[in-house]
């Protein structure tokens, strides 16, 4: 996509001037480190596209698009050191290549830039920016720690996950189009629009990454198949099926997720094939589906012109049905 693609260098020139310079280096080279080691970058791109909408130059929401980059990082760099992640983007992680007590000032410091970021704003944008700003971090820790606190729950309902990833994955998209609808000038209710759009979309992208992470091309899917039933994670999959599955076959299921063995082939088949038996795979497309209907449906209500409607359409297609 040549718009995708030309929106985020104009991102990458604005990011490389305004990112702190490196004179304290053990702070902020990692800094540097983690914001350029790539990844798709959807987000700032969102907010461009959410200004330029408004009939205004995609600049504008520069800085709102670096703020919230900035942000997703900070979490990134956190959640490493919790996951004790070796990797991140095929690269070391920030404190894996520094320290862990780097890592963490690192991270600190790039939240403290991203609100500094903000700064840009006057009046009415200002304060309406730092409210979904503030309101999205937070929510985004809550995300976290409702993910870090699944594995100790005997139970977890289909709706607490829904929240869950809403919370970790869809509300920073969902923040993104919104302050760049409101740098943009836009409306607060149609700046809402723009966020339930996102937020949605996030979902869906998250539920098309479950199903890729068990049911994905091992070719195309660029890691490794079945990592959650490895971690024995608590899924859409895995939580639909132990809904609906019959009494020995869902304490089968819970027995596989509750193992560590060394060779996991095995254990991955048999949870595919419980989350088909089950009718998993077929639940949580159509739930996919679900919230790309009511993705769409914002997106129409905003009653954009026909490049910048069909600009939305293609990127939410190319993240939702992507097989990678």
């Amino acid at each position: 996509m040549k718009a995708l693609q030309d929106s985020l260098q104009d991102f990458l020139v604005f990011m490389a001037k305004e990112l702190p310079d490196k004179q304290l280096v053990n702070l902020y080279e990692p800094v540097h480190y983690i914001m350029n080691l790539g990844g798709k970058r959807i987000r700032p791109v969102l907010a461009l596209w959410a200004c330029e909408a408004s009939g205004h130059k995609a600049e504008k929401a520069l800085p709102a698009a670096l703020a919230v980059e900035a942000f997703h990082n900070f979490s990134l760099i956190h959640d490493d050191i919790m996951d004790e992640a070796p990797l991140r983007r095929g690269q070391t992680t920030v404190h894996e290549k520094w320290d862990i007590n780097t890592g963490i000032l690192s991270g600190d410091v790039l939240l403290v830039c991203a609100y500094q970021y903000l700064e840009t704003y006057e009046g009415d944008s200002f304060k309406q920016m730092s409210k979904t700003f503030s309101e999205t971090a937070r929510w985004v820790c809550e995300g976290q720690q409702m993910d870090m606190d699944f594995p100790q729950q005997k139970k977890v309902h289909l709706n607490k996950y829904i929240e869950m990833i809403t919370k970790k994955t869809a509300v920073l998209i969902a923040a993104s189009l919104k302050m760049g609808a409101l740098a943009g000038g836009f409306s607060a209710e149609k700046s809402a629009l723009f966020y339930a759009f996102g937020k949605n979309i996030g979902i869906a992208f998250q539920l098309q990454d479950d199903y890729l992470d068990a049911f994905g091309d091992p070719k195309t899917f660029g890691k490794q198949v079945g990592g959650d039933i490895i971690e024995n994670k608590k899924t859409y999959l895995y939580l639909y099926a132990l809904e609906h599955l019959a009494a020995t076959e869902a304490e089968h299921l819970e027995k596989l997720f509750s193992t560590h063995p060394k060779q996991t082939d095995a254990k991955i088949e048999q949870a595919k094939a419980l989350f088909v038996a089950s009718g998993a795979t077929e639940a949580i497309q159509k739930a996919k589906q679900h919230y790309l209907d009511k993705a769409f449906e914002a997106l129409d209500e905003l009653d954009l012109t026909a490049q910048h409607h069909k600009r939305f359409t293609d990127l939410a297609h190319f993240l939702i049905q992507r097989q990678v």
